[in-house]
């Protein structure tokens, strides 16, 4: 490995993309932020893997569709060469893509990047540029913390990228309303009225609270960065799951939330489906409602059923959907039965709705910042005072198991 991978500096990343523009423009993003830095570049799957040592890159942004050799093939090659790399695949908003990113963060990679479709776009989509920059700065960063070494100085952050929240998921691919209508929410960071954005101390002290006494009827998860693999790991065999309905707020743009809702029913076993529009979606004991993209979801009492609903109201946090709408009906629903749950992700999505569905009555638990991709979210909740459990990922499983098949008092 280059000398380069045992100095503190920038972040150290690859781009690879068979596109000469893309690989520019993806250079020029990246390394607008000072503690970035583009270190190589390859054409093909091939290229990299055959650089990837030699350049120290920490984290590599991979395409899917190259020739030679293509970004799935690549994958377990560039893993081999480096088993801690971090990789971040790029796709386009396809459903095919979509099931190859899955199959990926099942592989091995990291996360993904929904890349636009023309390299107009690519220039164009400031939410884009955000994302690919957040992303790349904050698994280099567990990569550094995982190994002992030291971060890059701190420095100015670029103005393009100054004062957001996280990476927006507004975006519309053959549903809703068109991508130019979502934007200006996304850009203007709208909530609803009355809803004031929150500064969160993530440096504050964990404080656990009491749980409710009564037995869970309901399982609200949120999660974004590393949410899948996350949410995958979690529901393999969860047998317990099936006495409560579950639902699912993963920051992921449209296409790719139905697949996620495929790929988690196969790890789980349970029946699980993407929430429609049209509805009515019955919120059923043993089964798993996935909020669709761009679509916030909430829950709403139907006579003796729970029905959840989809709609298209503001961006909250910059997200649709957004775990905070999600947790507010909850609370409302469900009171002190509600059972929450705040999976690794960056921003606070979540910590306003947590904190009502606690106040309801309701239980809260959320990741540990060890087994955490990023802990922004799960960050927010648990240094606010509001987590009854803060534990490793590999621990959650059997702690939710407990909390939920326990005699009520």
């Amino acid at each position: 490995m280059s000398d380069a991978a045992s100095e503190p500096g920038p972040y150290r990343v690859m781009v690879v993309d068979d596109s000469a523009v893309i690989r520019g423009f993806l250079t020029r993003f990246l390394e607008e932020d000072p503690k970035v830095k583009v270190v190589a570049s390859a054409a093909n799957g091939e290229m990299a893997v055959r650089n990837i040592k030699r350049s120290g890159a920490e984290v590599v942004l991979l395409d899917i569709e190259m020739p030679q050799m293509d970004g799935m093939t690549a994958l377990p090659k560039l893993l081999a060469e480096v088993p801690d790399l971090r990789i971040v695949m790029a796709s386009t908003l396809t459903k095919h893509n979509a099931e190859i990113t899955l199959r990926a963060l099942r592989a091995g990679a990291v996360d993904y990047v929904p890349k636009p479709e023309s390299n107009r776009e690519v220039n164009a989509n400031v939410d884009f540029r955000r994302e690919i920059v957040e992303k790349v700065r904050a698994y280099a960063s567990a990569r550094r913390k995982d190994r002992g070494e030291p971060l890059p100085d701190e420095g100015r952050t670029p103005s393009s990228f100054r004062g957001r929240g996280p990476a927006s998921f507004v975006r519309s691919v053959g549903r809703g309303p068109s991508p130019a209508a979502a934007r200006p929410a996304a850009r203007s960071g709208a909530m609803p009225a009355g809803v004031r954005s929150e500064v969160v101390d993530r440096s504050k002290p964990v404080e656990l609270r009491g749980a409710s006494r009564q037995r869970p009827t309901i399982l609200a998860i949120g999660a974004s960065t590393g949410g899948p693999q996350a949410l995958i790991k979690l529901f393999d065999d969860f047998k317990i799951a099936r006495t409560v309905p579950v639902l699912i707020v993963q920051h992921m743009p449209a296409t790719f939330t139905s697949i996620l809702a495929d790929h988690l029913g196969r790890a789980s076993g349970m029946p699980t489906r993407e929430a429609t529009q049209s509805g009515p979606n019955r919120v059923v004991a043993g089964e798993i409602l996935v909020a669709p993209g761009n679509y916030h979801m909430v829950v709403r009492q139907d006579g003796t059923s729970v029905v959840a609903e989809c709609n298209q109201a503001p961006p909250e946090n910059f997200c649709r959907p957004a775990v905070d709408p999600m947790f507010r009906s909850v609370a409302r629903v469900y009171g002190d039965r509600a059972l929450g749950l705040v999976l690794t992700g960056m921003g606070h999505d979540g910590l306003r709705g947590a904190r009502e569905l606690v106040n309801a009555g309701g239980t809260l638990f959320a990741q540990d910042e060890a087994s955490s991709v990023v802990w922004g979210m799960p960050g927010a909740v648990a240094t606010a005072g509001l987590c009854h459990k803060v534990l490793p990922l590999a621990e959650m499983q059997t702690a939710l198991s407990r909390f939920i098949e326990r005699a009520p008092a």
